[in-house]
């Protein structure tokens, strides 16, 4: 059962973002101090990506655990209330995922996806994943 009544529960819903979460900001942050020059929310690239590189194909998204089901798997992890409407909502914003990874995939992109979390927790390995596939491709773009 919820602990929150309907209308705060609804005020709390209302004020999570879409766009522009800590998370996404610090990454975002650590590229560009690093000298790494991105498009944020990028509608002209399937999916619309929190963080692109389209000289390089690389699209970059935050993925929040609760919205994108991390640890869906784990039932005693669901939403209690309202089950039937988070379960619907989270498995399909799974499926979505799923969707725009094989078209970006499929298009030559190379699609990051990373937990908010483990941005917070590790910063430097998330910018240096990034860092390896900008070195990789920009190597292949431009020694072979």
């Amino acid at each position: 059962m919820d602990k929150s009544s309907k209308d705060k529960r609804s005020k709390i819903m209302r004020a999570i973002k879409s766009k522009d979460t800590k998370s996404e900001v610090l990454l975002a942050k650590a590229l560009w101090k690093r000298g790494h020059r991105y498009r944020k929310h990028n509608k002209s690239i399937f999916g619309t990506p929190d963080l692109s590189f389209k000289k390089y194909k690389i699209a970059i998204f935050v993925d929040s655990e609760f919205f994108h089901g991390k640890h869906w798997d784990i039932v005693e992890k669901r939403p209690k209330a309202n089950a039937e409407f988070w379960q619907k909502k989270i498995e399909r914003n799974m499926q979505r995922d799923d969707e725009v990874n094989v078209f970006l995939i499929q298009s030559g992109w190379t699609v990051l996806r990373f937990w908010s979390d483990d941005i917070r927790k590790n910063l430097y390995t998330t910018v240096r994943t990034i860092e390896k596939h900008i070195a990789e491709i920009h190597d292949r773009i431009y020694f072979e």
